[in-house]
């Protein structure tokens, strides 16, 4: 049985308790039993993390980017040290086999290494315009940012926003999710041994989104909420934040679509696709939310991909042989099963999973095998809405101005994916689809060093990349008089 003792929040350089004294649980998503308490951060914890990170701000941004990115490195180089133990708490409170988990926790460390090159390079630029006036644009920090993360790849996520927020001068107060809780304060817990960075950079709170989230995005002394979840929940925060005219870095829901060409690889698209659908158990913004096959291929892709899906081994995502472990609460699962439920009553046909596995092993956890509908229509909720489970929705299509259209009526528009040997058709579909992101032979193509966001109601702005550098920093314009 794992244990984690004595946690508490990382505020201005110290280990704290909550002001009120609370605290809540976390869970093994597996077994249901206890792994922790934290602290539940109020009104009072916010004030001080976002007083601390204001108080450290002059410190830092006045910091060169070569000392700055050399802290980085840092802290890149302490999470590789860590690996494993990250790994072991990304199985335990999210589910993710551990095997893979070592996936994004190496990414994790890859977030800080790309923040660190890409923080030396924040270049200014002179603008021609007269003899007797010199006009220069330079990138500052904008201030005090919140970060506000989700549970599905906490460790992942959490690292992105914080080395994309601090590299060029910021402070920043990290609200991890409740569910992932222990993984933060671990994360904390790496860079209050970092040599070179000064208290107060980061402070990590805990608590429930719905407050603690709330309490950041209306105080009046933070400057910049960078936020990943919900479209639902992104549109709450932009609100709050609305009176004090916060910036917003919002990466949002999708309901990706990949369109199979009849050329295609099938079985190299059967194989990353249903890696994506199903080895988070879905629960990704990026994973695969609509397949278009065109007629030609369907029957075919569709056998190969239900003969693939049910290969999956569900279970203890601590077991080397597991490829899909639990969802990650029983409030989540339920909400999944309401959606595999909308899709038998709408007329969909069921042709693999949609019932919980609640036998033993399984009776602890939350599991849902993986799920395959066929006969899908536009006009149903499990073809229009975001599931965020394993579950793959599959139509078909005659032809590319069909499913461009098909594609794009959606009001999502985070990421797609395009299976053909012909890649010149490829990008050409491409430019007509309305995404932030489209893949080619691939799906969900991300890393350190791309950026990566939405368009529509998928979100605004950047994370990632030298863009997502750029996101959180502000322009200032220099104008010099030349006139004697």
């Amino acid at each position: 049985m794992h244990k984690y003792n004595d946690l508490k929040m990382w505020i201005d350089g110290q280990w704290v308790d909550a002001e009120s004294g609370q605290t809540f649980a976390t869970l093994n998503v597996t077994t249901g039993e206890e792994l922790g308490r934290v602290p539940l951060a109020g009104q009072a914890d916010v004030d001080k993390a976002v007083a601390a990170a204001r108080k450290a701000f002059p410190i830092w941004s006045e910091k060169t980017p070569a000392e700055r990115s050399a802290v980085l490195m840092k802290i890149a180089a302490a999470i590789k040290d860590s690996l494993d133990d990250l790994a072991l708490l990304d199985a335990l409170e999210h589910g993710l086999p551990v095997h893979i988990a070592k996936g994004p926790t190496m990414g994790a460390a890859g977030n800080f290494e790309m923040a660190a090159a890409y923080g030396r390079s924040l270049e200014g630029h002179v603008i021609p315009s007269n003899n007797n006036v010199m006009y220069c644009l330079e990138r500052v920090p904008i201030g005090v940012c919140a970060l506000i993360t989700p549970w599905n790849m906490p460790l992942f996520l959490m690292t992105q926003k914080v080395a994309l927020s601090i590299v060029s001068g910021n402070t920043c107060i990290l609200k991890a999710p409740s569910i992932n809780a222990i993984t933060s304060l671990k994360f904390a817990e790496i860079l209050s041994k970092i040599e070179g960075l000064p208290p107060g950079v980061v402070n990590v709170i805990t608590g429930p989104g719905g407050s603690v989230g709330n309490m950041l995005a209306t105080h009046p002394d933070v400057d910049c909420i960078g936020f990943t979840g919900s479209t639902e929940t992104g549109a709450q925060i932009m609100a709050a934040a609305a009176p004090t005219i916060k910036k917003v870095i919002m990466e949002l829901g999708g309901k990706n679509p990949a369109i199979i060409m009849p050329d295609a690889n099938l079985d190299h698209a059967v194989e990353i696709l249903a890696h994506h659908q199903f080895h988070n158990c879905g629960q990704a913004c990026g994973s695969p939310g609509r397949y278009y096959i065109h007629e030609s291929v369907y029957e075919t892709f569709l056998n190969k991909y239900l003969e693939h899906a049910k290969q999956i081994v569900v279970g203890d995502p601590l077991d080397p042989k597991t490829n899909m472990g639990p969802l990650v609460s029983k409030e989540h699962a339920d909400n999944v099963m309401r959606y595999i439920e909308s899709g038998i009553k709408e007329g969909a046909t069921l042709r693999l999973g949609g019932k919980r596995l609640t036998d033993p092993p399984f009776d602890k956890g939350n599991f849902i095998p993986p799920t395959v509908f066929t006969d899908v229509t536009p006009d149903m909720k499990i073809y229009r809405e975001e599931i965020f489970g394993p579950v793959a929705v599959m139509t078909t299509y005659s032809s590319e101005e069909e499913v461009i259209k098909l594609a794009n009526d959606n009001h999502y528009g985070l990421t797609a994916s395009i299976w053909t040997k012909n890649i010149a058709r490829a990008l050409k579909l491409g430019k007509k689809l309305t995404v932030g992101t489209f893949s080619v032979n691939g799906h969900n193509l991300i890393a350190p060093e791309a950026p990566w966001g939405g368009v529509r109601q998928s979100g605004i702005g950047k994370e990632g990349g030298f863009q997502g550098v750029l996101e959180y920093t502000e322009q200032k314009m220099i104008t010099i008089c030349l006139k004697e």
